[in-house]
């Protein structure tokens, strides 16, 4: 299955979303489609043996709107692309509308107001065939798209918010037409033929500046994206044919030599060949304090040089770039749909047809109990203009476009909706040792041989070791090498090396076969390690991770290897104990290991010695327990205990198949990541339940207020042009409310 997103055009409310949704679901061959109203995309997995981008984009364009599939190559388009000026065009008229809406109805009401102690305004304003001609292009031109949406929806048998408002502002307008023209249809009868002009252009005019805050609003909650797009820089300096040339950023391309001097901008990722410096990624990690980079470092790009200048070759340019993955994982997110989301979905799929037939029930009930046609007239009106479900629509998504972009800004890359919404309820935490809790780069700090040191036997299991252990991803396979390397020690070439999962590595060096692993594997391998057992004991002791080394299946040499804990690791462990959440270590080293790093940190729980194919079983288990489970860790071997847990986590320092395994990204590898990632995930959650309460609220309260409830308790109705005015910056305060999670910031507690 192939997937794609769809930009979005002509959506009014989440009624729209759930047509275009069933528009997309009915072709053949798509599989699942999530339309987003907050963001006004469509995500669609679909079969390309069946259907492909363009017959979704025309089964959205006979449903009456419009879309346009996205490519990855348009994450950076300049601002003034065709997307933006049409935005900004869309926005322009909106503003003209408003004005010319706001002129209109400021005259009428004012005139409404006044015009009885002013004969001279009285006999003008108060004239029906003035209001009629006042009030045409406010009706005509200001309303045009919500009599032309309405339309639209009523030749697919469907009905959306520009239903509702057609409805109610037709139907007051219609109505003072046929006053304006037949008077004495209502005189005959002893009425008055009042009219209702100013009521329908206030409405109208109202509507449209609800959606104009409404657009600018959501506007700010893409913020994070733009932001990050923003921080790209636009030309590079590459070293070509001896000579420095500035080049715009798109005609850098893979191995190209860039020169990087100071407060500069890295333009594309790389590998510094020549010179260091420090290096602020704060604007792609979270991270504050400016790293040291030299020969040999990988540097990102976007992220700003500090002091000294140096060379880089180019190891990703274009869409492949970190900033432009972090862009489309970001977009990606804020696209999807939480699983809280279904109820509002649910119930904005019945909405709009069931506020006509209250309206209709309103309308039938107060013309046959009062015998009044305006009455009824107005309380019809007033329940068509009030129920709007934009505010369902926008509840849960504009809190997950800010929360996820939020998230972006501290480091924290979330893929989707529903790991956002799952991670607050997490109970326990499960978290790597190498990597995780530990900085992930061992060394070397004891060597002990059989026939003691310092001498050519020594020299020889160096090389023998590290010849083997070159060929190995593992991080205490590169402190076997860098140690034997400081030692002065030529490498030697392995034959038939093997690497066996959570247990050690193997190899043929000089037709003699080195094997290189844990104590449990030396058992299995039946190999005798009694001569070194109390170094073994010493150096476990010290909490230092032991490896046997065995030549020829006789054991030879012992290494001990140290992996400093991050500095932040215990800290953030108490935050999150904390917060109400268990800590559990999971590793394969053996427990005596594991417990010394636990103790420093904080961690009572230790699972230790477990092989990597087992570590997911481990977290099934946690799971069979009734826990709600994160998974944190590193590696390739932590990939299916990632993909086991309820929400992996993987540190962006890791491998690419850990973190492509994941469901939430730390980019630093700082542990108070998960904190920060938890604690917006709570704050999110909270925000959305806020939006729910008051968009369900707001519609239980109004659709009876409008219908008249009140009257016979306090003799009060609700005018139309109050029921236009709520329902305008309904949404509005939805949106505002999502846009407080902006000023997140996390808390540690420890």
């Amino acid at each position: 299955m192939d997937s794609a997103t769809f930009k979005l055009r002509g959506m009014s409310c989440a009624s729209c979303a759930n047509t275009i949704e069933n528009a997309i679901r009915s072709i053949p061959g798509v599989g699942e489609c999530s339309v987003n109203f907050g963001v006004e995309q469509a995500s669609v997995t679909y079969d390309p043996k069946r259907t492909n981008t363009e017959a979704i984009e025309d089964a959205v364009d006979t449903a009456g709107y419009s879309a346009k599939a996205m490519q990855q190559e348009d994450l950076f388009a300049p601002e003034d692309d065709r997307e933006q000026r049409e935005r900004k065009a869309e926005t322009r008229q909106l503003v003209q509308k408003v004005w010319v809406g706001g002129i209109v109805s400021a005259i009428l009401v004012l005139g409404m107001m006044i015009g009885f102690s002013i004969p001279f305004i009285s006999t003008w304003l108060h004239n029906p065939w003035l209001q009629l001609v006042l009030t045409m292009p406010v009706q005509f031109w200001c309303g045009a798209s919500f009599y032309i949406n309405a339309w639209k929806a009523l030749k697919r048998h469907a009905a959306t918010m520009d239903t509702l408002v057609a409805m109610g502002t037709g139907s007051a307008y219609l109505y003072s037409i046929f006053a304006t023209f037949f008077p004495r249809f209502f005189t005959a009868q002893g009425l008055t033929a009042d009219v209702y002009y100013e009521a329908a252009a206030v409405i109208i005019t109202l509507i449209l500046l609800g959606r104009l805050l409404e657009n600018r609003a959501k506007g700010q909650t893409s913020d994070a994206i733009r932001k990050l797009i923003g921080l790209q820089a636009k030309t590079a300096r590459a070293i070509r044919n001896g000579r420095e040339v500035d080049i715009p950023i798109a005609e850098v391309v893979l191995g190209d030599i860039i020169l990087v001097r100071p407060g500069e901008k890295i333009p594309v990722d790389g590998e510094i060949i020549d010179g260091s410096s420090t290096i602020d990624e704060a604007m792609v990690t979270g991270e504050s304090v400016a790293v040291k980079k030299q020969p040999g470092d990988e540097v990102i790009g976007a992220t700003i040089n500090k002091t000294g200048s140096f060379k880089f070759r180019t190891t990703r340019v274009g869409k492949d770039t970190f900033l432009a993955q972090i862009v489309q994982l970001v977009q990606q997110a804020q696209g999807s749909k939480a699983p809280i989301q279904r109820l509002a979905d649910q119930v904005t799929g019945w909405f709009v047809p069931a506020v006509i037939a209250i309206a209709l029930a309103t309308f039938i009930l107060w013309y046959n109990v009062m015998g009044n046609f305006t009455m009824a007239l107005i309380n019809t009106v007033g329940v068509l203009i009030i129920a709007c479900p934009c505010a369902l629509g926008l509840a849960t998504p504009t809190s997950i476009m800010v929360g996820t972009g939020k998230g972006a800004e501290n480091g924290i890359l979330i893929k989707g909706a529903e790991s956002l919404e799952l991670a607050h309820k997490l109970q326990t935490i499960v978290l790597d040792k190498t990597g995780t809790i530990t900085q992930g780069k061992p060394t070397v700090t004891d060597f002990v041989a059989v026939n003691g040191t310092a001498n050519s036997n020594e020299i020889k299991l160096l090389r023998s070791s590290a010849g083997v252990e070159r060929n190995s991803e593992h991080p205490l396979a590169e402190a076997v090498v860098q140690y034997a390397k400081s030692q002065g020690v030529e490498l030697i070439e392995a034959q038939e090396f093997e690497a066996i999962a959570g247990s050690g590595v193997q190899g043929y060096v000089l037709n003699q076969l080195v094997q290189i692993g844990t104590q449990r594997w030396m058992n299995e391998l039946a190999i005798d390690t009694g001569i070194l057992r109390q170094d073994w004991d010493r150096l476990e002791y010290l909490g230092k991770t032991v490896i046997w080394i065995a030549v020829d299946r006789k054991i030879q040499a012992i290494m001990g290897i140290s992996d400093a804990v991050k500095p932040s690791s215990a800290n953030a462990i108490r935050t999150l104990q904390k917060m109400g959440l268990e800590v559990v270590m999971l590793t394969g080293d053996n427990r005596r290991t594991a417990e010394v790093i636990a103790r420093e940190v904080g961690i009572e729980r230790v699972i230790a010695e477990v092989r990597p194919e087992r570590k997911a079983i481990e977290v099934e288990n946690l799971q069979a327990e009734g826990k709600i489970v994160a998974m944190v860790g590193d590696g390739i071997n932590d990939a299916p205990a990632l993909a086991q847990a309820d929400v992996g986590m993987a540190i962006g320092t890791g491998t690419d198949v850990a973190i492509a395994a994941s469901d939430i990204t730390l980019i630093s590898g700082d542990l108070r990541g998960i904190v920060t990632a938890i604690q917006l995930s709570r704050a999110t959650m909270q925000n959305i339940r806020q939006n729910l309460f008051f968009a369900f609220i707001y519609n239980v309260a109004g659709i009876p207020i409008a219908a008249g409830i009140l009257f016979p308790i306090f003799g009060w109705l609700l005018s139309p042009t109050i029921a236009g005015a709520a329902m305008a910056f309904s949404s509005v305060s939805v949106v505002t409310n999502a846009l407080r999670l902006r000023n997140f910031q996390p808390k540690m507690l420890g």
